[in-house]
């Protein structure tokens, strides 16, 4: 409210109201996630080329922390918030109370039921069908673990929704059955373990491939499938981890799907910045209305991903993404470039 009656007194003075006075705010999730200092790292480098100001709070996986923590952030008078939300519905209070003081809000990478976010992400329907696709590609036939996201974040579904696409005609077909399922709360790799490891021992160790839906749990499915001696069946991820990366060149993980987090994170810097300067949603490059499924329209931005295999691990190199020594780590004749 404070910076607003500023920005209403200075246009009332004639005076110009500049990018350099914005500050945004960040509210992650849970910030221990290796995922997320790239993001970051991006976000802080747009908004210091638009002359803006980047404040930060962590909410540690907490829903309730984050209420306060977006409180916080609006009472140190930012011009918009990135919100990386921990609950999609727990956290529409904040949204309304930054809608009444004017702030915008952009929905980081996780859907916020409520048409006043705006929502930037990658198309995580089609991140789930990678997934599937390559680990179908790996085996075409037996016993299928999925291991989803967390129930409290929407992409889990989406990715989930994605992945039965693919898979449906195998699994009319008998080729393959799902014997295992389960969310992982808070995306934690050591929750994401423990469900593997209870659907290893409820089919007697019959696996032959896992789904699992980002790389935390792709890590924690491989933790339980290695002391079981069944590291190397088909394991698929997403969001291009190092740990990750270095596990698709080992050939304990089948696919990564990698979200360059770079260019997610530049684009919410900027469209941040045009938000906080009152730019329509509507105007924003590449915006479009699109409906959730729960039938909330809102105005959304979505980045194309890129499932990375053993077949083109150059890619991520090439990007410099990761470095060829951290990819190929403890990797011998491997595939490319670490062979």
């Amino acid at each position: 409210m404070y910076k607003t009656l500023l920005a209403s007194a200075a246009i009332t003075l004639g005076l110009a109201v500049t990018a350099s006075a914005q500050t945004v705010g960040v509210s992650w999730s849970n910030f221990q996630e290796e995922r997320w200092k790239t993001d970051e790292a991006a976000i802080k480098s747009a908004l210091e080329a638009a002359g803006a100001t980047y404040i930060s709070a962590d909410a540690q996986s907490s829903s309730s922390k984050q209420l306060s923590d977006v409180e916080s952030l609006m009472a140190q008078g930012v011009d918009a918030l990135i919100i990386l939300a921990q609950d999609t519905q727990a956290i529409i209070p904040a949204v309304e109370a930054a809608a009444n003081e004017g702030v915008p809000v952009i929905a980081y990478d996780r859907l916020i039921e409520d048409s006043r976010a705006f929502y930037l992400t990658f198309d995580n329907v089609e991140v789930g069908r990678m997934q599937a696709r390559a680990v179908l590609e790996a085996a075409p036939e037996g016993n299928y673990v999925m291991i989803k996201g967390s129930p409290t974040d929407p992409n889990a579904d989406f990715l989930r929704g994605g992945q039965q696409e693919v898979l449906q005609a195998a699994i009319d077909s008998g080729a393959i059955t799902i014997v295992g399922e389960a969310y992982t709360d808070g995306w934690l790799p050591a929750n994401a373990q423990r469900n593997m490891e209870q659907i290893l021992t409820a089919n007697d160790n019959a696996v032959d491939a896992v789904v699992a839906s980002n790389d935390g749990t792709a890590g924690g499915a491989v933790a339980a499938l290695t002391a079981q001696g069944l590291d190397g069946i088909p394991v698929s991820g997403q969001d291009g981890d190092h740990a990750a990366l270095n596990r698709v060149a080992r050939g304990t993980q089948t696919v990564s799907v990698w979200k360059d987090a770079r260019e997610l994170g530049k684009a919410a810097g900027e469209i941040a910045v045009e938000l906080a300067a009152d730019t329509m949603a509507s105007d924003i490059d590449g915006a479009a209305e699109w409906t959730s499924p729960a039938g909330t329209t809102l105005w959304a931005k979505f980045l194309e991903p890129v499932p990375i295999t053993k077949d083109n691990l150059s890619t991520v190199v090439d990007a410099g993404w990761i470095g060829k020594d951290a990819l190929c780590q403890g990797v011998t004749d491997g595939p490319a470039p670490c062979n």
